[in-house]
């Protein structure tokens, strides 16, 4: 099925430099796989912003964004994806941004944005997301507890990678809620 079939117009305006596809998510009400393949900056986030923006017109509220290609983001596109966010939230929809890439995920992280996005590693743990009604959070985050270096109280939203505020060093929260160097 091509994009245009899903959403009227979608292809009217591209950018070689970021390649999206959708998909149809058969099992969440109003939802849509969105592919991106290649970067999104400065120079590429209006045309970004402006596709995703028909792809809400059209109905879509609950956005899975499918990253495993998605191989840059600048600050820009982070806030495009913030917009879009707000965007789908005043609906009562949500996103997900799905098989992120490490680098792109540590932007998220140090910029302080991943709190804000649910970010999982597989379809069915994204559907869920949608199914469950959840968010960020499980009965484990958020979770308080001392940096494993200096004893800093910090608080863990969810499950990833984190840096502390007080001496940068760069730890990692499971999904039980154990903290590990590294």
């Amino acid at each position: 099925m091509s994009n245009d079939a899903i959403v009227q117009g979608f292809d009217d305006e591209r950018d070689d430099s970021l390649r999206i596809t959708l998909d149809t998510l058969a099992d969440v009400e109003n939802g849509i796989i969105i592919y991106l393949n290649g970067y999104i900056d400065t120079y590429n986030s209006s045309v970004f912003q402006k596709r995703i923006q028909k792809v809400v017109e059209a109905g879509y509220i609950n956005l899975v964004f499918n990253c495993s290609s998605l191989n840059y983001v600048s600050s820009t596109g982070i806030g495009s994806f913030t917009a879009f966010l707000k965007m789908v939230k005043a609906k009562s929809g949500d996103i997900v941004l799905l098989d992120i890439q490490p680098k792109v995920y540590e932007l998220f992280q140090l910029l302080g944005f991943s709190q804000f996005f649910n970010i999982r590693a597989t379809i069915t743990e994204a559907v869920a997301v949608f199914l469950s009604g959840a968010s960020n959070e499980n009965n484990v985050f958020p979770k308080v507890f001392g940096c494993p270096v200096c004893s800093k109280r910090l608080k863990a939203t969810k499950a990833g990678r984190f840096r502390c505020s007080e001496c940068k060093s760069i730890f990692s929260v499971d999904q039980a809620g154990q903290v590990f160097l590294g």
